[in-house]
């Protein structure tokens, strides 16, 4: 089978995504596949229509990649891909919307407010600060809305250092989350299938200094992984379930992962979904994989075949 890895891209998370794609090239390679890598730029489109791909395997982290751009330009052309739809996509990689269907679907996920450069420029919606403040509590977290692997995320323990945090977050979108901060036992679930689902081992981070944030995610020896998860069997069941829930709420198909926050009562709240999880040698949905029984080539293989079942169906 031809297939077209696509990777790399304007993200500010390209350097992930080769990694990611790369891997993944080499695996489809040694499963015998015929692979167009395929480093996403503006030439992309005369590409695909030149090698005529059977499926594009989607490596792309980020913007354009997991936000539904690349998915709708995919389905404009007519090449299945790996992954969630554009609308799923779309709905996932946008942090407000994804938490407004959770809480309407009775998914728990700590509390927040929102802010966009124009309401703080031209509003004087920073003089809400304190409302919202008063209403989250401190900690809290801030972060960019459409962004991924933690990039512009920060934890404020005092007034003096929201100014800045929020600033920090406008960098990287026009509106920025401020969510409660939940302590507890941060873990990731994998969901793999379509209308069958195969959720896989739950996945614990723990940084060895800080939080989660990129450089604990991307740098071997930066974090200790559990798999499965330290937890009792019901919250983890019950962590499941959650991430189950998350993944057909928003209408995945394929893949997704679930990232959640064990608080200190044993609840999941869900933080976020990911559409397009990373698959460097860290990653967490590898590392799930592995402990279901999958090696690298077989977890890219049930990708591939996952997304060909979307198409046939």
């Amino acid at each position: 089978m031809r297939i077209c890895v696509l990777m790399g891209g304007r993200s500010l998370e390209r350097d992930i995504s080769l990694r990611s794609g790369r891997r993944v090239a080499r695996a489809l390679e040694e499963l015998g596949h015929e692979v167009i890598a395929l480093d996403v730029d503006p030439g992309l489109v005369g590409k695909l229509k030149a090698t005529r791909p059977d499926l594009a395997y989607i490596a792309l982290h980020g913007k354009f990649g997991e936000d539904g751009t690349v998915q709708g330009l995919l389905d404009i052309l007519g090449i299945p891909y790996t992954g969630p739809d554009a609308l799923s996509s779309a709905l996932g990689f946008d942090k407000v919307l994804s938490k407004e269907l959770f809480i309407r679907n009775g998914i728990p996920t700590p509390p927040f407010r929102v802010l966009t450069e124009d309401t703080l420029q031209e509003m004087g919606a920073v003089e809400a600060l304190p409302d919202i403040a008063a209403h989250l509590g401190f900690p809290l977290v801030v972060k960019p809305v459409a962004q991924g692997s933690a990039l512009g995320v920060r934890i404020v323990n005092d007034p003096e250092m929201l100014p800045k945090a929020i600033q920090s977050a406008l960098h990287y979108d026009h509106r920025v989350l401020l969510e409660k901060y939940i302590k507890g036992t941060e873990v990731a679930a994998s969901i793999l299938g379509n209308e069958v689902l195969e959720p896989l081992p739950l996945v614990e981070s723990v940084p060895k200094q800080g939080f989660f944030d990129f450089e604990s995610r991307y740098t071997p020896g930066k974090t200790e992984y559990y798999c499965p998860a330290r937890l009792e069997e019901a919250v983890s069941k019950k962590a499941v379930e959650v991430a189950t829930t998350c993944h057909k709420v928003l209408g995945c198909q394929n893949v997704s992962r679930v990232d959640m926050i064990i608080d200190e009562d044993g609840v999941p709240q869900v933080l976020e979904l990911n559409i397009s999880p990373g698959m460097t040698e860290t990653s967490l949905l590898p590392i799930a994989a592995e402990a279901a029984g999958m090696d690298f080539r077989q977890l890219v293989s049930r990708l591939v075949e996952l997304a060909l079942d979307k198409y046939r169906a």
